[in-house]
């Protein structure tokens, strides 16, 4: 009998959905099956994860009925919520082992209804940096058509400068290239300058001169408007490696330069020096954000260095550096960058998108009604505030909450909207590290940012640093995971929702999504346990917060480079850099190359793409720039770096 195990990967939030044959062993390591067992062979399921025992749990059959053993586990097995030693399986249970919440699904359904393995992607349009929701594959390695850009030359594993020149094409040279030009890029950028480097040595490519302006985008999109406050903390500064003063300080600055001195005004300090115990956690608010990082952008002058650039490939010289092949603005307009030192901060290719979701949009061609969080989406709550209606929410991270609070606001303009909360299985419990505990209400993981504090400078950075790789994934699955910010609003809004009726969580596998030809209304159809029906959902509109996605592969740069110089990628699917962020595999003679943010995650820091994991990574690429005595670098004293505060305090250019 087949049996398939659905779950989302707790670091990355990928879905896996493997079809096995009974019997299935799940654990963290098969090197000792249990001598009952006997001859007989399992498939095999591992858990990354320390919550979970070397054989955890076994599910077999037993006279005729599925049943789940657990195999005296650590930490136990948990069946819809409850622990349970043996216990029968029905046709959508949830198992709870460790960090991984898996709902069994037996293949005596129709297998042309099993939901699609993986996720789908809307990308960004290569030619304006927008969210598309009609690309749904990612874009080839782009090459006009009649043209041969990148040239021939590109295909050698080391390109002749000579033979770039030899094309005709423009061939600029320079000491420091980032690819990009987002925050990562932005950030690299801001610390080589107060290194010393000089403007006219660093170049940033990338399609947008606002370094910030994806970022936004996404921000406004997932309805965070400028006045909302970000998922950051205080001294998390993208402006200020320093750090001080503070987001908070800065904003009781504000109100006392304004005369706006009242009760609300040592608030923010408050939250700094209580959270989380007795006030909720600091956050800045995201327009506050980007103007201080224009305010940086003039300083440091980015705009001397940026280049508009949509780069197609990068390749290792024969003397020791690296040629970079971009468009630039125009039709047929190729040029070349030779770079001694190449950054890649290229952020995210792609934002997942459910596949039921995807197949309803490419049947119906409505991109009205069913939409990512991600997308411009304003639509859907100007007609709630007119006319009323119902949503259906799938994802429960910190997008699905800020959308929540949005329908919430909503409401206070038309009571005559309703909530439907689609989750795929229940969340008993938080997942567990050593003796902390993630608090859960309503089934949502609540923790203040994306990942345990400590990983940033603490206890647990050291720990991630210090362990071998193989342990490094579990340790990774029990600090990750899908939460949502620790905030007494959201909870109370959530609450007050279920309480009223207005907001209802639903749990199930989605087997599709169709319009009701009747009333224009999508239907999410849901196979209800043991097989005795199906459930159906309408809603007028369908949000899906299931998040961003930063794989290699769905990256045609980072693919083609990858694929060139056959580099390694980790468990992750991501780059495989050093704990200075190095590619060492890329290393060309003095040339070195270094990445940043989410396509890094799986190596020795584990939150890359914050703001002070960007700051991190920069900081230790710089460093090891200058202690290859890099052109123009100078690493910062104590002396030096007060100085170079100083000069950011007064608003001054750094050299």
């Amino acid at each position: 009998m087949q049996i398939t195990l659905s779950w989302e990967e707790p670091t990355t939030g990928e879905r896996r959905s493997p079809n096995l044959n009974i019997p299935v062993a799940l654990g963290r390591e098969f090197a000792h099956m249990p001598s009952e067992f006997g001859d007989r062979r399992a498939a095999r399921v591992v858990l990354n994860s320390l919550e979970v025992s070397r054989f955890h749990t076994l599910i077999d059959l037993e006279q005729g009925a599925v049943v789940v053993f657990d195999q005296n586990s650590s930490n136990g097995t948990f069946v819809n919520g409850q622990r349970q030693m043996r216990s029968n399986l029905s046709n959508g249970d949830t198992l709870q082992i460790g960090p991984y919440q898996i709902t069994v699904t037996f293949a005596a359904l129709p297998t042309q209804q099993l939901p699609v393995s993986g996720n789908s992607q809307i990308f960004f349009n290569p030619d304006t940096n927008i969210p598309d929701p009609r690309l749904n594959q990612p874009a080839p390695q782009p090459v006009p058509t009649g043209s041969s850009f990148p040239p021939s030359a590109f295909q050698a594993l080391q390109v002749s400068v000579q033979d770039l020149h030899a094309t005709g094409l423009p061939v600029d040279e320079i000491d420091y290239a980032t690819v990009g030009a987002g925050l990562g890029s932005f950030v690299w950028v801001d610390l080589l300058r107060i290194y010393g480097v000089k403007s006219q040595q660093i170049a940033a490519l990338g399609m947008e001169e606002q370094p910030y302006a994806r970022y936004k985008r996404l921000c406004l999109n997932s309805q965070i408007p400028l006045q909302e406050r970000l998922r950051s903390n205080s001294d998390s500064c993208p402006d200020n490696i320093w750090g001080w003063p503070s987001y908070a300080l800065r904003e009781v600055w504000h109100d006392f330069s304004k005369g706006q001195v009242n009760s609300k005004t040592f608030k923010y300090l408050w939250q700094v020096f209580s959270e989380p115990t007795f006030a909720d956690t600091y956050t800045p608010r995201a327009g506050n954000v980007f103007d201080s990082i224009d305010r940086e952008t003039a300083r440091i002058g980015w705009q001397q260095m940026f280049r508009y650039a949509r780069v197609r490939a990068i390749r290792q010289t024969a003397d020791g550096r690296y040629a970079i092949a971009y468009s630039r603005e125009g039709p047929h307009n190729y040029a070349f960058l030779i770079a001694r030192n190449v950054h890649l901060a290229t952020g995210y290719p792609a934002i997942q998108f459910l596949p039921d979701l995807q197949a309803y949009r490419e049947q119906t061609q409505d991109f009205l009604s069913v939409v990512n969080a991600y997308e411009d989406h304003h639509h859907v709550y100007e007609h709630l505030e007119r006319h009323g209606g119902t949503v259906l929410i799938r994802g429960r991270g910190i997008v699905a909450s800020r959308i929540v609070q949005r329908i919430y606001e909503a409401r206070q303009h038309n009571q005559n909207i309703a909530l439907l909360h689609l989750m795929r299985s229940p969340k008993p419990q938080g997942n567990k590290f050593g003796k902390s505990q993630r608090l859960v209400e309503n089934h949502y993981e609540f923790q203040p940012f994306n990942w345990p504090k400590a990983t940033w400078g603490g206890e647990l950075k050291a720990v991630l640093e210090k362990a071998d790789p193989q342990k490094r994934p579990n340790l990774l699955t029990d600090w990750g995971g899908t939460t949502t910010a620790d905030r007494g609003d959201w909870k109370k809004i959530v609450q007050a929702g279920i309480n009223q009726g207005w907001y209802q969580i639903n749990f199930g596998e989605v087997e599709k999504v169709e319009r009701d030809p009747n009333n224009s209304s999508t239907v999410t159809y849901i196979q209800e346990k043991g097989m005795k029906g199906q459930m159906r959902l309408e809603a007028d509109f369908i949000i899906d917060a299931t998040g961003l996605d930063a794989k290699v592969k769905t990256n045609p740069l980072l693919d083609d480079l990858v694929t060139h110089y056959n580099l390694p990628l980790n468990h992750l699917g991501r780059l495989v850099v050093s704990d200075e962020f190095e590619l060492v595999e890329m290393r060309n003679q003095k040339g070195r190359m270094y990445a940043a943010g989410a396509t890094t995650l799986g190596n020795y820091y584990a939150p890359v793409d914050s703001f002070l994991g960007l700051q991190y990574a920069a900081l230790r690429s710089v460093d090891s720039l200058a202690s290859a005595k890099s052109p123009g670098l100078h690493r910062l004293n104590a002396v030096s770096s007060f100085g170079q505060w100083l000069k950011w305090v007064a608003n001054q250019s750094p050299s």
